[in-house]
C-alpha cells in the first residue's frame, strides 16, 4: 500500500489461461499466456501494485497457486453469453471463493442468470473490454443491454485509447431518462443510480510484458475492502498507458517466443548469440537484474561474429533472416541498449521491436524482390516460384502486426457507431464524407496517371475533401503526397527510365491505421498498388482499383514475347478481381476487361475531365514562331505524350515521311520524352519535325493552343487524357479505332477515328482536316464546345459522389454503349 492509496491491475492472465483466442497462437498450439504465477506476482509488485490477482478464463488455478502470498485475492474472467443469439462477453469477478467459482461456471452460459447471481452474492464484477466484439455478434442492442446489466465497466489496457475514450464519453453522457428508455425497450430494470457507471483499469496482459501498464487507483484506500468500496462509490481512477496495435503484436510475438523458448529449451542459447539475446530482451520480462559479469558478456557478444552453427551464409529464408537481423542489431546502438536496460518496461520496448521487425523484414523482402523480378525478366520461372514462396513466408512472420491492426480497426468502427448512436456526434469532422487514400506507383513522372493524381490533390485541397495520395519514391516533389522511402528499386530492362520501387508495407499500414482512411484506391497494379490492396484487406476497408494503362499490351510490345502478355493478363485479372469495384476510363476498356475475365459486375465507368481553363484556345500566342521559328501560317501537327514503342509512333513516322513530301508547309511537333525518341529522331531527321522534350505549365498550354491539329496513333491507351487537353485547346484530333481515346471525340465533328496501325489512314485524315480550311475551323470550334462540360472539377466531384455511395454506384459494364460519351453532345449542322 502506498501512502496515498492502493493500485491494482484488475485484469491479468497467467499460464492457466490455456485456450488462445488468436488463431496465430492456435496454429502453433500455444497457450494464451505463458506467464508463471509467481513471476506475475513479482512483476506486479515490482511495478507498484499493492494487491495482486489473476483473471484467467473460467479458471482460478493461478490464483490458488499464489494464495499463500501476501496481498492476493481470487478472481477470474468469465466467458458468458446472451442466450438470444450467443453474443459473447467477458465479465471479471473479483474477491471470490472456490464455491462461488463453481456456481459461476454453472451459470455463465446465460448472462442474465450470471449477473443475477453476482448481484445476489454482492460479488464485485466488471464488464471487460465492453466495445470489443468477441464473436462477431455484438450489436448496439446488445451493448444497450450491457448498460442495463452492469454497473462497472473496464478501461482495457490491451485495447485502443480511441475506443476507451469513446466508452468513457458514452458512459459519462448517460442520464436517468436514457436508462429509463432502455429499460422499457429491453425489459431489464436495474436498481439504484444505474446511469452513474464506475470505471476500472486492467492491463489484460497475456505475455508478462505489460503487467500493470493499465491499472486501477483508489485514493486513501488502505485495505482490499476499502479499495473495492472506493470504486463502487465512484472514487476509483484508471491509470496507465493505452495500447496500440504495436502493443498487441508485441504481446503475440512475446507469447509465441516464450512458448518456443520453453518447448525447445532455448535458454542455453540466449547468452551465446546476439540475435537470441536481443529477442529475449525484447520479448520477455527478465526474472531479475543480471550481474556485471553477465553484462560484460553481453557487451562482447554484441560485437563478435555469429557462432559457427548460426552463421547465415545460405540463401534460404531462415539464413537470410538471421543474417539481416544480426546486421541490424550490430549497426543500431538503440538495439544494443536493450541488452543493458533489462528493467525497462516493455511498453518502451515495443517501439524498438516494431522498428527492428520492420527493418529486418524490409531488408529480407528487398533481397527476394530483386531475385523475383530478375527471374521474371530472365524467364527463370522455377526460381521465380521458389522466391515468391519464400517472400510469402516473410509476410507470415509479420502476421502479428497484420492481425493487430485489423482488430484495432474493427474495434474502432464499432466504437464510432456507439458514439453516433448514444451521443449523436461524428468522430471527426468530415467523417461522413469519407477519407480516401490513393496508392500509386507513379506520381512524379510525366504521364497521364501522375498528372491526374496531382490535379486531384489540388482540387481536393481547394474543395475541402479528404484525399491523400500514397506513393513510394526516393524523393517526391508533389505537395500533399505521402511519400515513403523505398526499401529497394528495380529498373525494367526493356523500358529505360521506368523503375519499380519496393514499398515499406508495415510503415504504410501504420500510416493508414493512424489516418482512419475509409476507402483505399489502387491507381496502379505495381508494388505500391499491391501494398494498397494488402492493407485494405488487412484493415477490412473497401478497396477499389482504377485501370489506366493497357499493361499486358505494353508488355507484348516491349518484349516481343506473346507468352509474357499472357502472364501479364493473368496477373491483371487476379489483381483487379480482388477489388470491390474496378473503375475504367472508357467503354472499350470495360468490355475488354470483362471479356478477359474480370468480374463484370465489378466494373464501373468513371468520369474524366481536364483543366478547361488551363487548356483553352485563348492561349494561342505564336508560341511556335517565337520559341522555335516555325512559320505562323504553317500547319502544325502536334503529338503530346510519352515517346515509346507502344504508342504506335512508328506508324506516325511512316505517315509523316509521306506527308512531308506532299505538304511543304506542314510541320510535325513532338512534345514529350521516352525510350523511342532517339530512333524517332533518326527516322525523321530529314523532315520538318521538331522534338521539344517535355513541356509543362504555360508552355504546354501555349503549345496546344498554338497548334492546328492533334494526332494520337496509340491503340493501347485506355483513355488518352491528351486527347481531351487538345480538344479543350481548340484542336481537332485524330485517334485510332482501338482503345479508349475513340470515345473522347465526336467523329466528323471534333476529329476523326482512323484504322489502328495504318499510316495511310493518318495521312488521309491529316490532309482532310488540316488542308480543308472551313472544316478545320469548324472542328476547332466544335472541339472547344465539346469540352466545356468536361472540366476536371466537375469530373472529380462526380467521382467523389460515387465513392460516397453504398453500395458503389456508377455505370456498369452491362449498360455500356458504343460512343456513350459522344451521345451526350451534338452540334447543329
Amino acid at each position: 500500500m502506498t501512502n496515498s492509496g492502493m493500485r491494482v491491475d484488475l485484469h491479468v492472465h497467467s499460464k492457466s489461461s490455456t485456450r488462445p483466442s488468436q488463431w496465430i497462437l492456435q496454429k502453433i498450439d500455444c497457450p494464451e499466456s505463458f506467464t508463471s504465477h509467481r513471476k506475475l506476482y513479482d512483476i506486479a509488485k515490482s511495478r507498484g501494485m499493492d494487491l495482486v490477482t489473476i483473471t484467467d478464463h473460467n479458471n482460478i488455478d493461478g490464483c490458488l497457486e499464489i494464495a499463500h502470498l501476501p496481498d492476493t485475492f481470487i478472481s477470474e474472467e468469465i466467458t458468458a453469453y446472451f442466450p438470444e443469439n450467443g453474443c459473447k462477453l467477458h465479465v471479471l469477478a473479483h474477491d471470490i471463493n472456490e464455491a462461488q467459482h463453481l456456481e459461476i461456471n454453472y451459470l455463465r452460459e446465460n448472462v442474465y442468470d450470471l449477473t443475477s447471481y453476482l448481484n445476489q452474492e454482492a460479488i464485485f464484477h466488471v464488464l471487460a473490454h465492453p466495445l470489443f466484439d468477441l464473436n462477431h455478434k455484438l450489436t448496439l442492442d446488445y451493448f444497450e443491454k450491457m448498460l442495463l446489466l452492469f454497473q462497472n465497466f473496464e478501461i482495457n489496457g490491451s485495447r485502443d485509447g480511441f475506443q476507451n475514450q469513446i466508452l468513457e464519453a458514452v458512459l459519462k453522457n448517460l442520464t436517468p431518462g436514457d436508462m429509463g428508455l432502455l429499460a422499457d425497450k429491453h425489459q431489464i430494470f436495474p436498481e439504484g443510480r444505474c446511469w452513474e457507471k464506475n470505471l476500472t483499469g486492467g492491463s489484460d496482459d497475456h505475455s508478462s510484458l505489460n503487467i500493470a501498464r493499465m491499472h486501477t487507483f483508489v485514493p486513501d484506500a488502505a485495505t482490499k475492502e476499502a479499495f473495492f468500496k472506493g470504486i463502487a462509490d465512484g472514487r476509483g481512477f484508471v491509470k496507465g498507458k493505452p495500447a496500440t496495435p504495436k502493443t498487441m503484436a508485441h504481446n503475440l510475438y512475446g507469447i509465441a517466443y516464450q512458448f518456443y523458448k520453453s518447448k525447445f529449451k532455448l535458454d542455453k542459447y540466449v547468452h551465446q548469440h546476439t540475435l537470441f539475446q536481443f529477442v529475449d530482451c525484447a520479448l520477455t520480462c527478465p526474472e531479475d537484474e543480471r550481474g556485471i559479469l553477465t553484462r560484460l558478456q553481453d557487451y562482447l557478444i554484441a560485437r563478435k561474429p555469429a557462432l559457427p552453427f548460426l552463421k547465415s551464409g545460405s540463401d534460404d529464408l531462415m539464413g537470410l533472416i538471421q543474417k539481416k537481423a544480426g546486421e541490424a542489431i550490430r549497426q543500431n546502438t538503440n538495439y544494443q541498449k536493450m541488452f543493458k536496460e533489462t528493467k525497462a518496461h516493455s511498453w518502451r520496448k515495443e517501439e524498438d521491436w516494431y522498428r527492428f521487425v520492420g527493418e529486418v523484414s524490409e531488408q529480407v523482402m528487398k533481397t527476394f524482390a530483386d531475385t523475383t523480378l530478375d527471374s521474371l525478366a530472365k524467364a527463370r520461372f522455377f526460381n521465380l516460384f521458389q522466391t515468391i514462396g519464400s517472400a510469402g513466408s516473410v509476410y507470415t512472420l509479420l502476421m502479428p502486426y497484420f492481425v493487430a491492426f485489423r482488430l484495432f480497426t474493427k474495434d474502432r468502427a464499432f466504437a464510432v457507431s456507439c458514439k453516433k448512436h448514444f451521443i449523436g456526434e461524428d468522430v471527426q469532422p468530415g467523417e461522413k464524407n469519407g477519407h480516401i487514400a490513393i496508392f500509386t506507383d507513379t506520381l512524379n513522372e510525366t504521364n497521364g496517371v501522375a498528372l491526374t493524381l496531382r490535379m486531384q490533390l489540388k482540387i481536393a485541397k481547394s474543395s475541402g475533401k479528404r484525399l491523400s495520395v500514397i506513393t513510394c519514391a526516393p524523393d517526391s516533389e508533389v505537395e500533399g503526397a505521402n511519400n515513403f522511402t523505398p526499401i529497394g528499386t528495380f529498373e525494367i530492362p526493356e523500358y529505360t527510365g521506368i523503375k519499380l520501387h519496393y514499398p515499406p508495407v508495415l510503415k504504410m499500414l501504420e500510416h493508414c491505421y493512424e489516418n482512419n482512411y475509409t476507402h483505399i484506391q489502387t491507381s496502379t497494379p505495381g508494388p505500391v498498388g499491391l501494398a494498397g490492396l494488402a492493407i485494405a484487406r488487412i484493415l477490412d476497408i473497401p478497396v477499389v482499383g482504377t485501370y489506366h494503362t493497357s499493361f499486358p499490351q505494353y508488355v507484348a510490345e516491349l518484349t516481343g514475347d506473346p507468352s509474357m502478355e499472357v502472364m501479364a493478363w493473368k496477373f491483371m485479372i487476379w489483381f483487379y478481381n480482388q477489388m470491390d469495384i474496378v473503375y475504367v476510363p472508357s467503354n472499350a476498356t470495360g468490355v475488354e476487361l470483362a471479356e478477359k475475365g474480370i468480374i463484370r459486375s465489378k466494373i464501373r465507368l468513371y468520369p474524366r475531365g481536364v483543366d478547361t481553363q488551363r487548356f483553352h484556345p485563348s492561349h494561342r500566342n505564336g508560341f511556335w514562331k517565337d520559341r522555335y521559328q516555325i512559320p505562323e501560317k504553317s500547319v502544325k501537327l502536334l503529338y503530346v505524350g510519352r515517346i515509346s514503342k507502344e504508342k504506335n509512333l512508328d506508324v506516325l513516322v511512316r505517315a509523316f515521311q509521306k506527308l512531308n513530301l506532299l505538304k511543304p508547309n506542314l510541320h510535325l511537333i513532338v512534345v514529350g520524352d521516352g525510350p523511342y525518341r532517339k530512333d524517332m529522331e533518326w527516322d525523321l531527321q530529314h523532315t520538318r519535325t521538331l522534338f521539344t522534350g517535355s513541356l509543362e505549365g504555360d508552355d504546354l498550354a501555349s503549345a496546344y493552343a498554338s497548334s492546328d491539329l492533334f494526332v494520337f496513333p496509340s491503340g493501347t491507351d485506355t483513355f488518352g487524357n491528351v486527347v481531351l487537353e487538345a480538344q479543350a485547346s481548340g484542336l481537332p484530333v485524330i485517334v485510332t479505332d482501338k482503345g479508349g481515346p475513340q470515345e473522347n471525340l465526336i467523329s466528323g465533328e471534333t476529329g476523326l477515328i482512323v484504322q489502328v496501325g495504318s499510316d495511310e489512314a493518318i495521312v488521309d485524315a491529316v490532309l482532310e482536316i488540316g488542308f480543308t480550311p472551313y472544316l478545320l475551323a469548324r472542328m476547332k470550334k466544335n472541339a472547344r464546345r465539346y469540352m466545356e462540360n468536361r472540366s476536371f472539377e466537375a469530373a472529380f466531384d462526380r467521382s467523389w459522389k460515387m465513392y460516397q455511395s453504398e453500395p458503389f454506384t456508377g455505370t456498369t459494364v452491362e449498360s455500356f454503349g458504343d460512343g456513350q460519351e459522344a451521345q451526350t453532345f451534338r452540334f447543329a449542322s
